[in-house]
């Protein structure tokens, strides 16, 4: 019996971890998406975000 009430503890435990999860990634999908709106309203069309090169992340070889 009380491997049968860990198991249900852990697979309830996974299941509020994996609501978190969710309610994060909803979260920050509602933040890209106001964002990209106040961008269409104030007139901003570029596309702008950060560029970054692969070839300035490593050094050469030899």
């Amino acid at each position: 019996m009380f491997e049968y009430e860990t198991h249900k503890l852990r697979h309830d435990q996974l299941i509020r971890e994996a609501a978190t999860a969710r309610q994060v990634r909803q979260a920050a999908k509602a933040r890209r998406a106001a964002r990209r709106a106040a961008a269409g309203r104030s007139g901003q069309n570029d596309q702008e975000g950060t560029v970054s090169a692969l070839r300035s992340r490593f050094t050469r070889a030899a």
